[in-house]
């Protein structure tokens, strides 16, 4: 699924879940030892409890923070799945697609609207709030003339990366003139000069190998900037090239209970002859509204997979 459009819809906003509250605890999580444990009042604030306080949601132990014992379904759900991202040492790049059953991400006319749920326009969200950096191609900024902001709860906005090697997207899109966010447009080192800017967004050259950008050496001039969690969220092709030169430390990938038939495919990759050669991802699955987001930890020996609980309400 690509990054959501002008015609987005806008999350509802309703009364604090208890997957919110989880959320708003997860991002005010304490960079330092003194504080143990971590709650959220009735009124959404975040602020440090005991282990038996009823509002603790996180407590912290010798492997790290964890969801508390007495959490509700919704919360411990919430918790486990974005505690990897929040929580992560040294770099983390991590990538999204939502895909239909028969793995399409839009129809053969490119329309991509929705085909993932709220729910998932939701998560997107929140990965955006968790990451320093969010990152798409060209040819989803071109369909879809995203703004890849955070719009809804808690969290600071990402530096917005833009991978454009043959510079055919104009300065009008919104991304590099709305103000919103610090933008980055990433083209062929050849076609980038010192300290040029595309309407609001730096330009940024990043040499190419074998017709394609390299894409370690990004990672590295990202790092380099302090952005150490990198989000990729679309589309298909850039999560594929990123996936295929082994740069993913995590996949997600929501799958819709739709069949588009002819359309555009999630991922492509080289394949492989024999089964045994092929990914096979250590991975967690999760209710996610209609729709069933598997979060694959491309670091981990796959030795069986993990049902976290359902996400049984988002909103």
């Amino acid at each position: 699924m690509r990054p959501a459009s002008r015609n987005e819809h806008e999350i509802p906003r309703t009364a604090i879940t208890d997957g919110e509250r989880a959320f708003r605890a997860l991002l005010a999580l304490p960079r330092d030892d003194e504080c143990s444990a971590v709650g959220v009042d009735g009124s959404g604030t975040v602020l440090p409890v005991s282990t038996d306080d009823a509002r603790c949601l996180l407590v912290r132990g010798a492997e790290g923070w964890r969801p508390a014992a007495h959490a509700t379904a919704e919360s411990r759900a919430v918790l486990e799945l974005y505690l990897p991202v929040r929580c992560h040492s040294g770099t983390l790049t991590v990538a999204h697609l939502g895909q239909s059953l028969d793995g399409r991400i839009a129809t053969a006319s490119g329309d991509s609207f929705y085909v993932t749920g709220a729910a998932n326009l939701l998560h997107l969200q929140r990965m955006r709030a968790l990451c320093d950096a969010v990152l798409v191609g060209a040819g989803t900024v071109a369909a879809d003339d995203p703004r890849l902001t955070v719009r809804v709860g808690a969290g600071a906005q990402p530096v917005r990366v833009v991978l454009d090697p043959r510079r055919r997207l104009g300065p009008d899109r919104r991304i590099f003139s709305d103000s919103a966010a610090s933008t980055l447009l990433v083209v062929d080192a050849a076609l980038a000069r010192r300290g040029e800017r595309h309407g609001d967004a730096e330009v940024v050259g990043v040499p190419v190998r074998d017709g394609r950008l390299a894409l370690d050496v990004l990672l590295g001039e990202l790092r380099a900037r302090g952005l150490c969690s990198v989000f990729v969220e679309g589309g298909g092709t850039t999560v594929s090239r990123f996936l295929e030169a082994g740069l993913l430390d995590r996949l997600q990938v929501a799958v819709a209970p739709l069949v588009i038939g002819v359309g555009r495919p999630g991922l492509d990759v080289p394949g492989c002859e024999r089964m045994r050669d092929c990914l096979r991802a250590a991975h967690r699955v999760f209710r996610m509204g209609d729709d069933v987001l598997i979060d694959c930890d491309l670091r981990r020996p796959p030795n069986g997979s993990a049902a976290a609980p359902e996400l049984v309400r988002v909103l």
